[in-house]
Parts: structure tokens; sequence; C-alpha cells
């Protein structure tokens, strides 16, 4: 039987990015039910983020620009590009709206989408967030009109007479369907059904008319003169996107090891809901299974929640902004720039050799100050290029350690001290070993203890658990 503190922690895990110290004693007692209605109380509103400015960036015209005049536009650009990066983990960090942002990360890898322009990642993150707990479909259509996806999957080339496949093809393989339920001729068909969408210079959906194919289409049995709005709900009656879909969401949120039955089930729900991403969401919180021992503790945090979890729970600032680019290049996942269009395989693909050493240190960079000699997934990226120093680099940070303490150092029994960091900090099934912590730092002043078995405790590979 799991304790209901083990619950509650993997519920805000799932759901968010964990619980703060300070939240732990907040949400500590209460019915699960009442935390799951919370969460999404608290997330129903979209916070857009608001980083770029969007008109001033959009009207600049490059083609009269001198080469200086580029070369500080490429610059500000690139400036503008690790604000965005900063200010979504800040956004995810500060917990305000964490079920909508979690979601919002989901979904990010799940239409994978990179573009230089970063008023263009800005406007596809919102739209993101925009619809992240709303109906698929309405996601799905806002997505298709999306300048950023447009742009990345070449529907700006696609036109009558030439039609580019590319959108087509990831919108039935990657988005709805998944590979093998569909036919070359359907992707053929669906290119004609979306010539003619693209976007203005201002980062507007246009839909240029006398570029789109006006001809009759077969499409996945269906006759008729389709656009893309029809492709899509044609896509949408097919159980298997609400199949496809399900799966995805299940190795989420529950477990990397779908349950057919009950992804089947979930599927099926989800289809008859049609397609309300919220109401999935509460059938699986508010599910008994979903607490199964089987599903606790068995995710290996992506780079982006291992990094904003280690954040919020010890209050940690980086002094050098960049640090965090470094971060997420090392570990292997950098939001805004997923590796291609499938997004990041996730699982046990973000562990190899260089990032599992990287992970099991990264506390003690931070609280120890000690070397990284690890180095970067990006070779030449002159956004974290001020960390190749002989000798090693450091994540020089701030660590808020006064509210941590204050929750955890009331305890005076070292034994049951130890028992509270280690339900606090490791989530996963694996009965870790920690009587040697107890043995080596027992006759230490109380704050101490609890740093140096913080300290011990995030180091063990049970931590990259939740």
């Amino acid at each position: 039987m799991i304790a209901q503190q083990r619950k509650i922690q993997h519920l805000f895990w799932r759901a968010g990015f964990g619980l703060t110290p300070q939240e732990l004693n907040q949400w500590q007692g209460k019915k699960l039910s009442t935390l799951i209605d919370e969460l999404f109380k608290e997330s129903q509103k979209a916070l857009p983020l608001s980083v770029v400015n969007l008109p001033k960036i959009a009207s600049v015209n490059r083609k009269k620009m001198t080469a200086e005049e580029r070369k500080a536009f490429r610059k500000e650009r690139q400036e503008q590009s690790k604000n965005l990066n900063r200010a979504w983990l800040d956004r995810m960090v500060s917990g305000k709206g964490r079920l909508r942002e979690k979601m919002t990360l989901f979904w990010h890898g799940h239409f994978a989408c990179k573009t230089p322009l970063p008023y263009l990642s800005q406007m596809q993150n919102n739209t993101l967030r925009e619809h992240a707990l709303g109906k698929f479909g309405d996601l799905l259509l806002a997505v298709s009109k999306d300048p950023a996806m447009l742009q990345f999957l070449n529907n700006q080339q696609n036109r009558k007479q030439q039609p580019n496949e590319n959108f087509a093809r990831e919108l039935l393989e990657l988005f709805t369907l998944g590979r093998g339920n569909y036919t070359e001729k359907d992707i053929q068909e669906a290119a004609r059904a979306f010539t003619g969408w693209g976007f203005n210079r201002e980062g507007q959906f246009v839909f240029r008319e006398r570029v789109h194919d006006f001809g009759s289409k077969t499409f996945m049995g269906k006759t008729g003169n389709f656009n893309g709005e029809d492709i899509i709900k044609i896509v949408l009656e097919n159980p298997q996107t609400a199949q496809y879909i399900t799966t995805k969401l299940y190795k989420f949120l529950v477990n990397e090891e779908p349950d057919t039955q009950r992804v089947k089930e979930l599927a099926d729900f989800f289809y008859q809901a049609d397609y309300d991403i919220t109401k999935l969401l509460q059938k699986i919180f508010n599910a008994n299974w979903f607490y199964d021992e089987q599903n606790v503790g068995v995710l290996i945090k992506s780079p982006v929640v291992l990094l904003v979890s280690t954040r919020r729970n010890f209050g940690i600032t980086f002094q050098n902004k960049d640090i965090q680019l470094f971060i997420q290049r090392v570990l292997g996942q950098m939001v805004f720039n997923p590796p291609n269009v499938a997004g990041w395989a996730g699982g046990k693909y973000w562990i190899d050799s260089s990032t599992l050493l990287f992970r099991l240190q990264f506390t003690n960079y931070i609280f120890l100050q000690s070397d990284v000699r690890v180095n970067d997934k990006d070779e030449g990226d002159v956004n974290v290029e001020n960390f190749r120093k002989t000798g090693g680099r450091k994540l020089k940070a701030t660590v808020a350690w006064e509210p941590y303490l204050k929750r955890f150092s009331k305890e005076k029994n070292r034994k049951k001290l130890l028992a509270e960091l280690e339900q606090y900090l490791l989530q996963s099934n694996a009965a870790v070993s920690t009587e040697e912590f107890l043995k080596k730092w027992q006759n230490e002043e109380t704050g101490n203890f609890v740093k140096q078995v913080t300290l011990a405790l995030t180091a063990l590979p049970d931590y990259q658990l939740a």
C-alpha cells in the first residue's frame, strides 16, 4: 500500500514538476480528489509568454540591410531565442498553471517544430499553451495553421500541380494516426488539400486561394472537394487517432510500458468525449490504478523536468543566465530546439554514458561548485562557448536553503529525519539503503545533516525517477 504523501507527490510529478517543501506542507493531508480539482482550477487560464516583440521583428526587411545590420539582427534574434527559452523555464519553475505548462511541454514534443525566428517560436508555444487542456481537434487545427509549423514542414511551398507532401505526411504519421494506418495515396491527397495554406510576414495564417487545388480528392476511402479542415475532420473521425494520442499520453503521464486494455478503454473514452483533453486527464488522475505501485517512480525525469524540479526544490538561481542553455544541451533536451520532427524519444533514451554522469553529479556541481567536465551535445554553439574553459566549468548558483531547512529540520530523531528526506526526494519503488548516511553524519549539526543527506540522496540513480 502506497503512503498518502507518496500518492500526492506522484500526482504532482505527473501533473506538474513536483512539489516544493512549502507546497508539500500546504497539500499534505488533503484528499486526492481535492488536489486534482485544484490542479485544473489553477491551470484554467492560459497565460501567454510575451518575450519577443512580434510587430517589430516581423516588419524587418533583411534584404535592405547592410552586412553589419544583418549581423546585428542575427545577434538580436539569438538573444531573443535565449530569452524565450529561459522565460519558459522560469514559468515552469514558478508553479503557475503547472498542469497547463506540463501539458504544453508534452504537446511541444508531440508537435515538434523549430524555427530560427523567435517570434514564430513564441507564437506556437502560446498556441500549444492555449489549447493544451482543451479539445485535441482545436489544437490540431491551430497547429496546422501555425506559421512555425507551416514553415518547418514546407507547406509555404505547397501549391497546386506541385504539392509538397511534408506536412501531410507528418500530420498522419506523427500527429494523429501513427505509422502504418494510412497509405501513400492518402498522403498525396492530403497534401493537395493543404495547398495554399501559408502565412504572411506578420506571422498570420493566410489561405492563398490562387495556389489551392480545388479538384476532387479521395482520402481514406472518402471522395470530395476536400480542403485542409476536411482532412483534419476525417482524421479525427478515425478512432485510431484517439488510440495513438492516448498511448502517447499514457507513456508520458503513467508508464512507459502501456497497459494495452487500459489504453484502449481510455482511448474509447477520449473518442466519445470529442477528444476533450481535460476530461481524459481527469479520468487518469482520478483512477485508482494511476497510483498503483507499478506506476509510481518509474518514469525517467526528462532533462527539463530534472532541471525545473531541482530549481524548484532548492530555490536555485544561476548567476550566469546562459548556464541553463548549457545544462539543456548536456542532457539532450533544449526547449524550442527538438532534434527532428519526431521530437525527443524520451524514456530510456534520456540516458547514455555522458548524460548519466552529469545527472548523478548535477546537484554536486551546484551545491559544492565542483568543476563540470562534461561537454554539451552541440559543439560549437556560441551560446555556451563561455563554459569551455581550461580546468573545467562551474554551474555558479545560489541555493535558498532556508525554506528547505525550515521544512526538514524540525524532526530531532535522525532516523525519522532521514526517512522524511528520502520520502520527499525519492519516488522510486526500489529499496534504497541509506543507513550509511545516518552513520556518517549523525553527529553533524541538524542543518548540515540535512544538507549532507540531501546531496547524497540526489546523487543516487533513484533521484532520476519520478
